[in-house]
């Protein structure tokens, strides 16, 4: 991270020190971060040769526009969680109303540390990817986090908000490498990962319904709550499984109005994530 260091003398600010704007800019562009020293260098000599203050103003905006530019690679915040996954995702063979997200360590800090098994699901080609904070990625953490970490969220604003959420094995167990069976019954393991599903408490009461579902070597459980003062909605469904030191939860969460329509494709959604 190379740092451009900048003192303004200007009626901008106090006459009776120097005022030093320090900017922080990634090395990942090195075109803008010219251009923004360009900008910076202009404001300095502007100083000296006595241009207006509405003048300096207007360079420094300049500059510092870039700088979202410069710190995402050339994209902003606002552009990535605006492309619908249907413009980048293949579309599923069993199902054209769905893309197939497959999971691969490009995208997230567990996968490419090795410690999630890559998995895969069905989204609707109009729901689009929302950000994980850098602090819940478990980015910080990787190989060995102690608590558990959200790998990816995609959402529609009328049908709801699915994400898959990972948690050492550890946490929920002594034994390495243990199915979700020996972990213990479906009870036993949303008691552990319920707050986790609703973003903050659990009350087993919240629990309607609970399921076994078996692919192969893999088992599933899965879920439908009921939960009313939950941050991630009303209505959740839940599945969860253990493969290799992690347990892999995928939760897709709508609000009471999202769900009367949505309902029966967030159950296919869920339905189709495999690990």
């Amino acid at each position: 991270m190379a740092t451009v260091s900048l003192t303004l003398l200007s009626p901008l600010f106090s006459n009776s020190s120097k005022s030093s704007l320090k900017l922080g800019i990634s090395n990942a562009n090195n075109a803008n971060q010219t251009s923004i020293q360009e900008n910076l260098n202009l404001i300095c000599i502007d100083c000296k040769r006595g241009v207006s203050v509405s003048q300096r103003r207007e360079t420094l905006i300049k500059g510092l526009a870039l700088l979202p530019l410069v710190v995402f690679g050339g994209t902003t915040i606002s552009e990535a969680r605006e492309v619908e996954v249907g413009s980048y995702l293949p579309p599923s063979p069993s199902d054209p109303s769905f893309v197939v997200f497959k999971a691969s360590p490009k995208d997230t800090p567990a996968l490419r540390a090795g410690n999630v098994q890559p998995y895969q699901f069905l989204i609707p080609p109009t729901w689009k990817q929302s950000r994980v904070a850098n602090i819940l990625s478990g980015n910080y953490c990787q190989p060995k986090c102690a608590e558990p970490w959200v790998e990816v969220k995609f959402e529609d604003e009328k049908q709801g908000k699915i994400q898959v959420v990972a948690s050492p094995l550890i946490r929920l167990t002594n034994k390495p490498n243990a199915s979700i069976e020996e972990i213990g019954n479906p009870e036993k393991v949303i008691a552990s990962l319920g707050p986790f599903v609703t973003g903050n408490s659990y009350d087993p009461d919240e629990l309607l319904e609970t399921s076994v579902e078996k692919r192969g070597q893999q088992t599933y459980y899965k879920y439908v709550l009921e939960t009313p003062f939950a941050l991630t909605g009303s209505h959740n469904l839940a599945k969860a499984t253990a493969k290799g030191s992690t347990v892999v939860l995928f939760v897709a969460s709508a609000n009471d109005k999202q769900w009367s329509t949505s309902q029966k494709t967030l159950k296919a959604m869920l339905d189709s994530f495999e690990v």
